[in-house]
């Protein structure tokens, strides 16, 4: 039987793994005695996030969750603030959840929500500068074809994420899974010190993330399921990075892509 104390030894254990294969290509182990511990703890943690408050409370997450977005909105918004159409920035906020991890739209967004450009910026840097959503910029060499302003948004806290969308079905049931693995490895990488930014081509060739360590520039994916796909090939033949990354379920390991270490780790590893 498992302990609290046994699973936090095995995870520190692994993110200094993930950390030496970031910074020095180091193999890691893929000795995996908890697999599913670590999975329900994981789903947990997508549907309600890490607010302290939340996660020690056993029997109210949702309705502490749906209260603080609430306070959020009608407290900070409008105290401190002082944004007067308070609903539109609800319905940006939300419209912000619905598109997590895809490239921000403001011309979409605008329209959608009913406010101008600078009403859009302004809202963004509100929720950015307090922590609510995290930008993204894309990864560029000044290549013709590399899309270089274009940003893309997550949510600090997943569990905020979804009271904002009224959506606590369970994780494996959820349609936008994809996008909350994402949101979730891009927290950890950040949490880690990493500056994360993402690439992705005119052609629509894309990697979930970039980031640069003591090897170089490193891709990383992020799958529900199965293998990469073109855009995390594209990456590699074009920049041929020493090492690359993919998160996904079902395979553990290395191989060899084109000449680039690609380790595949449990989305839980970081």
């Amino acid at each position: 039987m498992w302990n609290a104390q046994e699973l936090y030894k095995i995870f520190t254990q692994r993110l200094e793994a993930l950390k030496q294969f970031l910074e020095l290509g180091k193999q890691p182990s893929f000795d995996d005695p908890f697999r599913r511990e670590f999975e329900d703890l994981l789903k947990e943690y997508m549907l309600y996030g890490g607010f302290p408050a939340i996660v020690k409370e056993k029997q109210t997450k949702e309705d502490l969750l749906k209260n603080l977005v609430l306070m959020y909105i009608e407290k900070d918004a409008l105290g401190s603030f002082g944004i007067r159409e308070i609903e539109k920035f609800r319905l940006l906020t939300k419209y912000l959840a619905l598109s997590t991890g895809s490239i921000m739209e403001a011309s979409s967004a605008c329209s959608d929500v009913g406010i101008d450009f600078r009403t859009f910026n302004s809202y963004i840097s509100i929720l950015a500068n307090t922590y609510i959503v995290r930008v993204i910029s894309p990864y560029h060499t000044n290549r013709l074809n590399e899309i270089k302003k274009a940003k893309k948004l997550y949510f600090y806290d997943l569990g905020f994420r979804n009271a904002v969308l009224a959506n606590f079905t369970q994780v494996e049931n959820r349609t936008d899974l994809g996008a909350m693995l994402e949101n979730f490895v891009l927290n950890e990488l950040a949490s880690q010190g990493y500056e994360v930014k993402y690439w992705r081509t005119t052609g629509k060739a894309e990697v979930d993330f970039v980031i640069q360590t003591a090897l170089g520039v490193v891709p990383i994916e992020v799958k529900s399921s199965g293998m990469p796909e073109r855009g995390f090939l594209s990456f590699i033949e074009r920049y041929k990075p020493k090492i690359a990354v993919v998160f996904t379920k079902g395979f553990m390991g290395l191989k060899q892509i084109q000449g680039t270490k690609v380790a595949f780790f449990p989305h839980y590893f970081v």
